[in-house]
């Protein structure tokens, strides 16, 4: 029998779905502005194994001399993020939906599992929850990111207003170099993150826009009153 449960309060959703297409701007107008100074690889020495990014990426995405637009966009939308994060944090706490979201002593060894499932290296399916460890540990991590974001962002943007941050942060170069690792961090929970609601179906995805999903509830039980105070069946 279907039966439609609650899952996401409307809070959570707007949340949720206001921080989408503000930090994929983010990631956008960052990219416009590290165009303009794109030093950062993988490799040692004089070798590269990886350099982030080639010339033909940059093309592509027309991304070439917009760092102005990219400083632009970044500074405005970097105050919606802020905002609305810091409205996320405070909704949970107040309405004790952290419960929800901390990871707890079984997280890790239930995000473990849950990594094996989704790999196909494990049949059993791990148990049903509002958020599995896996979901706990990377939705907890994301809050810390963005407040990490947040300060190697300010750090890099203000260093000399800032300096002590600048200075705690280890510089401005590590400063930067922080920066950019949260947001490839992003780039890597976001193509996760999709992949996972795809992989867990339409049921899931809607209870993110409407609130709720439907699950199936065992069947009613037939009556088991005793026979002597059940109708006789009527005689021909």
């Amino acid at each position: 029998m279907k039966q439609l449960k609650e899952k996401h309060p409307l809070a959570i959703r707007w949340f949720h779905w206001v921080n989408f297409p503000v930090l994929m701007l983010m990631i956008w107008s960052g990219l416009l502005i590290y165009w303009a100074n794109d030093i950062y690889r993988i490799g040692w020495g004089k070798t590269t194994l990886f350099r982030f990014f080639p010339d033909s990426f940059y093309k592509a995405l027309n991304v070439p001399f917009r760092l102005a637009e990219g400083m632009s966009l970044h500074f405005v939308f970097m105050w919606l993020f802020v905002i609305n994060g810091a409205l996320y944090v405070l909704y949970t706490l107040i309405s004790g939906e952290w419960r929800y979201l901390l990871p707890d002593r079984h997280s890790f060894r239930e995000a473990w599992q849950v990594t094996l499932h989704d790999l196909g290296l494990r049949k059993t399916a791990p148990p049903v929850r509002k958020y599995n460890g896996a979901q706990r540990i990377a939705y907890t991590a994301v809050v810390l990111m963005g407040f990490g974001s947040l300060l190697t962002g300010l750090a890099i943007y203000k260093p000399i207003q800032v300096a002590w941050l600048t200075q705690g942060l280890g510089g401005y170069e590590a400063a930067r170099t922080q920066h950019f690792v949260l947001t490839i961090g992003y780039v890597l929970f976001f193509v996760v993150h999709v992949l996972q609601v795809i992989r867990a179906g339409w049921n899931n995805f809607r209870s993110m826009i409407a609130g709720f999903e439907v699950i199936d509830t065992p069947a009613p039980t037939p009556s088991t009153a005793p026979a002597a105070d059940r109708p006789a069946p009527s005689s021909i």
